[in-house]
């Protein structure tokens, strides 16, 4: 929030002595939100809900109310953690964020294919290293 453009030990666990694929998937969903309210959370009279709190009325509950559920995602969208109603996430298998994680950790492993890279940056990348490989066998004669 104070404007950091980094963050540090995704996927780690045990002070980075372990590191976990699905600890990595879960810290990505978390960086994500972060940089989504880094973005700003827009505030106008219907994300205020002014009318449906007038409608329903102070005191009552209106966080199941449809306008609330509508708007539930502009603060974020995560994909590891199910912001369904209580009932609703049971009726679903009331599966742990940490399954859920497991989940895309499988089928990333199984199904992405990662795209070529573009031959002309891969030809900079290889006279960079060609490069630094001269400078250094020049420092060893």
């Amino acid at each position: 929030m104070a404007g950091v453009n980094m963050i540090y030990g995704s996927g780690m666990l045990e002070l980075g002595q372990t590191f976990s694929m699905e600890q990595l998937v879960i810290d990505n969903d978390i960086i994500a939100m972060e940089r989504r309210a880094m973005e700003g959370i827009p505030v106008n009279d219907e994300t205020l809900a002014v009318d449906v709190i007038k409608e329903i009325g102070v005191g009552r509950d209106f966080i199941g109310h449809p306008t609330t559920m509508a708007n539930i995602e502009l603060a974020s969208d995560p994909t590891v953690f199910n912001r369904d109603m209580l009932g609703d996430w049971r009726a679903q298998g009331s599966k742990a964020c940490a399954d859920v994680a497991h989940e895309i950790v499988v089928d990333v492993l199984k199904n992405h294919v990662v795209p070529p890279i573009d031959p002309a940056i891969d030809a900079k990348i290889k006279a960079i290293v060609d490069e630094a490989d001269q400078e250094f066998l020049k420092s060893k004669e």
